[in-house]
């Protein structure tokens, strides 16, 4: 039996690494409708604007908070722990899912926070207008952002992998949004 050179992977590529953790999660895919992608795509834009300097882990609670200054950062620490003169406000709790995109469980203070909702609302309109703008939704997939740091540009890179095939799956991907958006209307072919 040969003698492994290197049992404990030091000196191995985080960026490689990275990326061979999410190679065969295609398979396991679902296809989405349109406006599944449309709001798991937002949310996890969402999140993914917010800095972090950490591997995210599917399944693990992450926290939301913002500081007026800074904006948007996640943390691995509940606000129980943290005070708001620490931490900023808490806006709320955060999973990666194993498909990598992310939920988002706003706190009551930020549900109820018209000034932040009316922000949340405006960001989505945004959205909304540059998925009718693209010529193809996965056009606003989040391949490469500049302005991310590793593991935000990782995690982006893993949604828009993710994303792209189930869109694939559903039979939307190449489509425009209107034209996906006019498929859910269409009764499905028995034909098969």
């Amino acid at each position: 039996m040969a003698k492994n050179p290197n049992p404990q992977g030091k000196g191995g590529s985080l960026v490689l690494n990275t990326l061979d953790a999410h190679r065969d999660l295609a398979a396991t895919l679902p296809a989405k409708p349109v406006d599944q992608v449309s709001a798991e795509l937002f949310t996890s834009l969402f999140v993914l604007e917010s800095r972090f300097r950490f591997k995210p882990v599917p399944g693990q609670r992450y926290f939301l908070y913002r500081r007026d200054a800074s904006g948007y950062w996640l943390s691995l620490t509940p606000p129980r722990m943290l005070g708001e003169a620490v931490a900023g406000r808490f806006i709320g709790d955060c999973m990666l899912q194993a498909d990598m995109t992310w939920t988002l469980a706003l706190s009551d203070e930020a549900r109820n926070d018209t000034v932040f909702l009316d922000e949340l609302e405006a960001k989505r309109r945004d959205f909304e207008q540059r998925l009718r703008s693209a010529t193809r939704i996965e056009d606003v997939l989040p391949i490469y952002e500049r302005g991310f740091d590793f593991y935000r540009r990782a995690s982006a890179f893993a949604l828009a992998y993710s994303l792209s095939h189930s869109m694939k799956r559903a039979g939307i991907h190449g489509l425009s949004y209107d034209q996906a958006r006019g498929l859910l209307g269409k009764p499905e072919d028995p034909s098969g």
